[in-house]
């Protein structure tokens, strides 16, 4: 996984998170939060690699999901943008 789509995932699990369900969190935190791999996931949590590979892609499509149809994150970084540009402004007349 790239970098930015693991930012991007991040950011959509701070949002998000909180909708999918309990082992589902449990596993996107330690995936997202914690850097484990799969295998270490599965290990941990005495389940089959396959369970966690699927529940991290379902978690990830959940994610998705509720952004394309809450815009939150979309939002953020467009106030994100928006401050930093009236910041710079302010920077600029003094």
């Amino acid at each position: 996984m790239k970098v930015e789509d693991k930012v991007r995932l991040l950011k959509l699990f701070d949002l998000y998170g909180n909708l999918l369900s309990k082992g589902q969190q449990e596993i996107m935190s330690c995936y997202l939060n914690n850097d484990f791999t799969i295998s270490e996931i599965a290990v941990n949590l005495n389940v089959s690699r396959q369970a966690v590979n699927d529940s991290v892609t379902k978690g990830e499509k959940k994610l998705d999901s509720l952004e394309k149809k809450l815009r939150l994150c979309e939002r953020i970084d467009y106030l994100e943008k928006k401050l930093e540009s009236l910041e710079n402004a302010d920077k600029k007349e003094k």
